[in-house]
């Protein structure tokens, strides 16, 4: 989850997300990650538009609420 954190905060200052930053913004935390799954993060993020995820994630999903039936009916 960390990673995906770091993806979005290099995304939000406008940083390319690559092996190099992620890695530098992990750092920065003090957190300790697998360097392999940094670089599975940047291959699966590659030409994907963050900013369009962003808005299809967040799409809220209307919802429909079934009547309660009436108590002591």
């Amino acid at each position: 989850m960390e990673l995906i954190y770091a993806a979005l905060l290099l995304h939000s200052a406008k940083k390319e997300i690559n092996e190099e930053n992620l890695s530098k913004v992990i750092s920065a935390a003090g957190i300790s990650v697998d360097a392999a799954k940094i670089k599975a993060l940047t291959a699966a993020l590659e030409g994907v538009n963050i900013d369009e995820a962003i808005a299809k994630a967040a799409m809220p999903v209307a919802v429909s609420t079934a009547a309660a039936p009436a108590q002591g009916a």
